[in-house]
């Protein structure tokens, strides 16, 4: 809802409706009513909660997360968002020197562009923010536009641009506060090599069992590494990595210690996952104090109690700092979104995206503003796309029969026909189209035929010629769109063409304009990008250029994203290395 005109007169801002309102532990004040602050007043903390639910926010997230020893700084619950909206309170928390990470619980967020530059505020700040966004099902949609009213676009296309813009997901408030608890302590990890150590073998099974699922790698040490491994391990166990010290270690005085020191020292790690099971307080404060003094992250695997001191627990040394779990998963998601974090960082020191050359934005405009049509034909789909300079099939539009000879002769070898008409958009449907047609009576009955089946599918429909196009044979078919999304305006979607966009939905999303990097690494998702690689036997594509066409499309969506509605060019096809990419087909429909 817009904001109130009685406070838009009188300077004042509103808070919801139907909402649970705020707690400032920074401050000490609050203005809520929960019974998640009876009791004494929690010391404040490091992390900030923002949510449009009450429940949620204040019961699953900051009240668990101070149950398991964090430290909460700003807590918002803001409801329906009629005046401030969640990511107000989000960009609040950022720009406080009391908060290292964000926490956010999303129902709605339909201001795209506001969430790329809070994104890119949060990145450049080195604060992390963590998000569960409501509607990665159609149940989740629904049930968040009864509770909130949202109305959400393509989860596909939200995941896409939290990844691109470094906004990390979670699945529930568990992981929320989790990966806080590692990313709080602002140690990044240089990549996805872990290394675990324990005295519990069964452990650091699923160490490297779960660690797998989640694209996390446990290398082998290097030969300095082992070397150094040897002596301190039982002579019936191997150095790899997760590293078993079997019970024989216990009771070994700092032999935990020298090998996590060892590992830490490992040029092929990243992460230390140190497990601990039951031990004393030496023991257990020993760890922690490896933990503290690394500069690569160490996140603890506690699964048991300390022997010794009762008063000794996880939630104390997560109290100090610390980051300390119960099971592998949360603790490995927790190393997940640290590396992603970790790797977005790295990729923000690249270079802007840059225009290629030959680009013509003016022209491009001109021309959409010259047809006024909804939905273009394909001749007028490919002038429009010419100001941007993908390469092309020779196509040659003709008004009837004896030209289309002409032009199909000066092209050369077989052609395809396509009736041309903004009111036969989908062409195969009506029998508008006919492909590789040879010789010329064949050209001059084609073109017949499928002018005569285009008005029997259509009466009245407008024809506006026969586009006479050169026929590509070989390569692989991709698809390059546009969409306009109704939170994040045009994205741009590339995947495989023909029967597989139907059949795998094997397809990539990206916020435009986008890197020659970006396009390579939305190429790497795809579940099908082997076969551009070649496979048995099969010519590898012309990946250059086909990330050269991906670029001017980005480049097209950013330019003329306020003006469409859609653009479908479907096959483009990528012809073997050096041979370069066609577009084959297009299709414009305009805003």
């Amino acid at each position: 809802g817009a904001r109130p005109p009685a406070a838009r007169g009188a300077g004042v801002r509103f808070m919801g409706p139907n909402c649970n309102g705020m707690i400032n532990f920074v401050d000490g004040f609050a203005l809520t009513s929960t019974a998640t602050i009876t009791g004494p007043r929690r010391p404040s903390g490091d992390i900030a909660v923002i949510s449009q639910s009450g429940g949620a926010g204040q019961g699953n997230t900051m009240w668990r997360a101070q149950e398991a020893g964090l430290g909460i700084s700003y807590q918002v619950s803001c409801g329906n968002d009629a005046d401030l909206d969640l990511l107000d309170y989000v960009t609040f928390a950022l720009e406080s020197s009391m908060t290292r990470v964000v926490l956010v619980i999303a129902e709605k967020i339909t201001d795209g562009a506001k969430l790329r530059r809070v994104a890119a505020r949060a990145a450049e700040l080195g604060k992390p923010i963590v998000m569960i966004k409501i509607g990665r099902t159609e149940a989740g949609a629904r049930a968040a536009a009864s509770h909130t009213g949202a109305i959400p676009g393509s989860d596909a296309v939200f995941a896409a641009a939290a990844r691109q813009i470094c906004i990390l997901r979670a699945t529930d408030s568990a992981e929320l506060y989790e990966a806080a608890m590692l990313l709080r302590g602002g140690k990044l990890p240089g990549g996805r090599r872990a290394a675990s150590m324990s005295i519990s073998g069964g452990n650091l099974v699923l160490m490297a069992e779960i660690g797998a699922t989640l694209g996390l790698e446990f290398p082998a040490y290097t030969e300095q590494t082992l070397a150094a491994l040897r002596p301190l391990l039982p002579g019936f166990m191997g150095a790899t990595n997760p590293t078993d010290l079997s019970a024989g270690a216990i009771g070994q005085k700092d032999l935990f210690g020298r090998v996590a020191r060892t590992v830490l020292d490992d040029a092929n790690v990243d992460t230390l996952v140190p497990v601990v099971t039951f031990a004393p307080t030496a023991d257990i404060r020993a760890t922690a104090d490896i933990a503290a003094a690394s500069s690569k992250p160490v996140p603890i695997l506690w699964t048991g109690k300390c022997s010794d001191d009762p008063a000794l627990t996880p939630a104390a040394l997560v109290a100090e700092g610390h980051a300390v779990y119960r099971d592998v998963l949360p603790c490995l998601r927790a190393v997940d979104h640290a590396a992603r974090y970790s790797a977005f960082q790295s990729r923000r020191a690249r270079p802007a995206p840059q225009r290629p050359a030959g680009m013509d934005a003016v022209a491009a405009r001109k021309l959409l503003d010259g047809i006024g049509a909804a939905t273009l034909t394909e001749a007028q789909s490919k002038a429009l796309l010419r100001h941007y300079a993908p390469p092309m099939t020779r196509s040659i539009l003709v008004r009837d029969a004896a030209p289309a000879t002409e032009a199909a002769s000066s092209i050369g070898g077989p052609v395809a026909l396509k009736v041309q008409s903004p009111d036969i958009p989908h062409k195969t449907e009506a029998g508008a189209i006919a492909l590789n047609i040879e010789g010329i009576p064949s050209v001059g009955a084609a073109h017949e035929a499928i002018t005569d089946s285009a008005l029997r599918y259509r009466p009245g429909a407008r024809i506006e010629g026969v586009l006479v196009q050169e026929m590509v044979t070989g390569g692989t078919e991709m698809l390059l769109g546009i969409t306009a999304d109704p939170t994040f305006g045009p994205v741009l979607t590339l995947g495989f063409g023909g029967i597989h966009v139907e059949v795998l939905r094997d397809v990539a999303h990206r916020l435009p304009p986008i890197t020659e990097d970006d396009a390579r690494e939305a190429l790497e998702e795809l579940r099908l990008f082997p076969l551009l690689r070649g496979v048995r036997g099969a010519p590898a594509g012309d990946l250059d250029a086909l990330v050269d066409a991906i670029l001017r499309f980005s480049w097209l969506a950013y330019d003329l994203g306020d003006r469409i509605a859609e653009v479908d060019v479907n096959p483009l096809v990528v012809l073997p290395q050096g041979r370069g990419v066609r577009v084959v087909d297009a299709l414009v429909v305009t805003a």
